[in-house]
C-alpha cells in the first residue's frame, strides 16, 4: 500500500517537469517565430524604405528637371512680356502716328476718286500713244487692201524685189518699175503723211539689201545706189506726190544701204528657218518708218508726273 503511494507521487512530479519543459519549448518556439516574423518584417520595410528612397531620388531629379523648365519657361515669358509691351508701344505710337481726323479721312476718300479718275483718263492717253504704230500699220494695210503689195503687219514695211526694180548688177531703175512705184510709193507715204500720223514719225526709212554673192563693199555700194534711186524717184514731183508731201518728205527721208548683212534665208516644208539664204528674196528695197519714240516716251512721263502732282 505504502509502495503504490509512494509510485503515484514519483509519476506525479516527473508530469509536472515534463510540463514545463514542454511550455518552455513551446515558448522558445514561439519566441523565434516572433524573431523571425520581425525580421521578415524589418527586411521587407527595409527593401521598402530602399524603394522608397529610390523613388524620391527619381522624384527629387523630376523635380530639379520641372524646376529648370520651369525657370526656362519663366525667362522665355519675361522675355515674350518684354517684347509684347514692346510691340504694343510701337502700336500705340503708329496708331497715334496714322490716326486721322473724320475731315482728313474724307478729303483722303475724295483724293481716291479724283485720282481714279485721272488715272483712268491716263490710261486713256497711254493707250492711244502706245496704240499708234498699229493704226499706222491698220492704215496702210488698208490702203493696200486691193494692192498685190503685201504690208507686213509687225513693222509696217513694204518690199520690192531689186529683181523687178533694177536690172542685174545696176541701180537703174527700169521703165516697168517706174510704173509699179508710182502706183505704190505715193499711197505709202500718203498714210505716213496724213495730219493724224506725221506728228508721230522720225523717220522714213529707204533701205537697200543685197544677197551674199561678191564683196561687201560692193554690195554696199550697189544697196545704197539701189534705195537712193527709190528715194530719187519718190522725191520726183513727176511721180505722184505733191510739192506739199515732198517738202515734208525731205525732212523725214533717210536712206540706207545695208549690203548683205541682213540676207533672208530659205523655209523647210514645216516653215522652219534653214541655213540656206534666198538669194532672190535677198535682193530687195525696204521702205519702212521709225517712230519718235523719245517723243512719245517724253509725252508718257509728262503724263505720269502730271498724275503724280
Amino acid at each position: 500500500m505504502r509502495n503504490r503511494q509512494r509510485g503515484r507521487e514519483a509519476f506525479s512530479e516527473h508530469s509536472y517537469w515534463q510540463s514545463y519543459s514542454d511550455m518552455m519549448a513551446a515558448l522558445l518556439l514561439i519566441f523565434i517565430l516572433i524573431i523571425a516574423i520581425t525580421l521578415a518584417i524589418y527586411k521587407q520595410k527595409t527593401n521598402d524604405l530602399e524603394q522608397t528612397r529610390l523613388d524620391l531620388s527619381a522624384a527629387q531629379e523630376q523635380l530639379d528637371l520641372a524646376k529648370a523648365d520651369l525657370e526656362n519657361s519663366r525667362v522665355e515669358i519675361e522675355k515674350s512680356n518684354e517684347e509684347l509691351a514692346s510691340s504694343l508701344a510701337e502700336l500705340k505710337q503708329a496708331y497715334a502716328e496714322a490716326a486721322l481726323t473724320k475731315e482728313e479721312l474724307n478729303n483722303a476718300y475724295l483724293e481716291i476718286e479724283n485720282a481714279k479718275k485721272e488715272l483712268a483718263t491716263t490710261k486713256s492717253e497711254l493707250q492711244d500713244i502706245v496704240g499708234i504704230r498699229t493704226d499706222i500699220i491698220g492704215a496702210l494695210q488698208a490702203a493696200f487692201n486691193n494692192s498685190s503689195m503685201k504690208v507686213d503687219a509687225q513693222t509696217g514695211s513694204i518690199t520690192f524685189s531689186s529683181d523687178v526694180l533694177f536690172r542685174y548688177n545696176s541701180s537703174t531703175l527700169t521703165k516697168d518699175s517706174k510704173a509699179s512705184l508710182k502706183e505704190i510709193i505715193p499711197k505709202y507715204l500718203d498714210v505716213l503723211l496724213q495730219e493724224q500720223y506725221k506728228g508721230y514719225i522720225a523717220e522714213i526709212i529707204i533701205e537697200g539689201h543685197t544677197d551674199t554673192d561678191g564683196g561687201y563693199q560692193g554690195n554696199m555700194e550697189l544697196s545704197y545706189d539701189r534705195a537712193n534711186a527709190v528715194a530719187n524717184f519718190c522725191l520726183d514731183a513727176d511721180n505722184g506726190l505733191s510739192e506739199g508731201k515732198i517738202e515734208q518728205l525731205q525732212q523725214l527721208l533717210t536712206v540706207n544701204g545695208k549690203s548683205c548683212s541682213n540676207p533672208i534665208y530659205k523655209s523647210d516644208s514645216s516653215g522652219n528657218l534653214t541655213q540656206e539664204v534666198d538669194m532672190a528674196s535677198s535682193r530687195r528695197v525696204e521702205i519702212k518708218f521709225r517712230l519718235k519714240e523719245d517723243e512719245m516716251i517724253e509725252k508718257i512721263s509728262n503724263i505720269l508726273s502730271q498724275e503724280v502732282k
